[in-house]
């Protein structure tokens, strides 16, 4: 299948010049018949990644909670849209309505969407999440209109970014094109006046050799979201690795088996993902309406929402071999020198409301981030 891909690729580079990184991301991930996410098992511990709902069930039941807490400040409509962006197994949305279950009013007014690309794990969200009922739309705009709440665990990491290179004559666009041995290879575009309008004004004055990411269809979804919160009631809560404030460098990293691999090498059977520049996020939001909070370090949020409280109800029913498994997948998730500090949780909200449930606006922002996927 990866040489299928690559061998596609390079007919297309050939044809059209090379491609921004954005347009061989879209095709490494999502080629209809060779794509990373058309076909293979990707996450737990027999695939490439793990994210925190397969880690602990804890995650998702407290971001039930928090959606309940929203829902009763956005004025507990009825119904509510509740759409979770990449669902992946269906994991977190499956320990989240456990939750809700607890909560009979918000239960009944939820209506659940899921935004779902891959066929293949569309089919195992079907199989876990039949009796809730869902409606799965292969894009955001595909949602109806109304009050929403909507939750997004590693999504806007793979998302496709563009990167841009400083060059002593100006910026470019960095590109992947092919050599003479018809490998895969990045290449810097021409120096181009429009580059350096696309990169963050804050990084324009780097010194030759700056790299500068931008991820458009993020900064689209904040828009439109944005947009949508400031008319109707609603609340979104991204939790992803990424840095605040935007800075420079290259985050665009590769992951197979759970070991770093090259991006390139062989498209089709490789995580391909970047850390999100939560404040290029949260600007665009704001800018169409919304309000911001965080990002707040992922350890002291589950923190602030009730880990530790959870953890010992269920630990208080377990027998010690599932009590220790409760406990170190809590601490994974919460310890800075796991993914307590790496991962990073913002909210968008509607205009007006107060500050979120595990958002101190006390707080300092979360620092850079410096890994990938657990």
């Amino acid at each position: 299948m990866s040489a299928g891909l690559t061998k596609k690729i390079a007919r297309r580079i050939r044809a059209e010049g090379p491609l921004t990184v954005a347009a061989y991301m879209a095709m490494a991930l999502h080629d209809a018949e060779g794509g990373y996410y058309a076909s293979r098992h990707l996450i737990g511990a027999s695939g490439d990644f793990t994210t925190a709902p397969e880690i602990s069930q804890i995650f998702g039941e407290l971001i039930g909670v928090w959606c309940a807490q929203l829902w009763d400040m956005t004025g507990r409509p009825d119904p509510v849209i509740l759409a979770e962006l990449g669902p992946g197994r269906g994991l977190l949305m499956s320990d989240l309505l456990r939750a809700a279950d607890r909560l009979p009013e918000f239960r009944r007014a939820l209506r659940i969407f899921l935004v779902e690309a891959s066929p293949a794990l569309r089919a195992e969200q079907q199989q876990r999440l039949s009796q809730a009922r869902p409606e799965w739309v292969p894009r955001v705009e595909g949602i109806p209109d109304g009050p929403m709440l909507v939750v997004a665990n590693e999504f806007l990491d793979a998302l496709p970014i563009r990167q841009f290179v400083q060059g002593p004559y100006g910026w470019s666009e960095r590109m992947v094109g092919v050599d003479p041995e018809d490998r895969l290879v990045f290449v810097d575009g021409p120096t181009n006046p429009v580059a350096r309008l696309l990169v963050p004004e804050s990084l324009r004055c780097g010194g030759p050799g700056t790299i500068a990411e931008i991820c458009p269809a993020a900064l689209a979804l904040a828009s439109a979201l944005g947009a949508r919160f400031a008319r109707e009631p609603g609340a979104a809560l991204f939790i992803d690795y990424g840095y605040f404030p935007t800075t420079s460098g290259p985050t665009l990293r590769g992951l197979q088996r759970h070991r770093p691999v090259s991006v390139l090498a062989a498209p089709g059977t490789v995580d391909i993902s970047a850390h999100v520049d939560f404040a290029a996020f949260a600007e665009a939001a704001c800018r169409a309406g919304a309000e911001a909070h965080g990002p707040a370090n992922q350890g002291r949020f589950l923190t602030a929402l009730g880990a530790p409280l959870r953890l010992a109800a269920l630990s208080a029913q377990a027998a010690p071999a599932q009590r220790q498994v409760l406990e170190s997948g809590l601490e994974r998730l919460v310890d800075p020198a796991e993914m307590g500090d790496v991962f990073k949780a913002m909210a968008l909200v509607s205009p007006g409301l107060a500050s979120p449930p595990g958002f101190d606006p006390s707080v300092d922002k979360g620092e850079p981030a410096g890994d990938d996927h657990s």
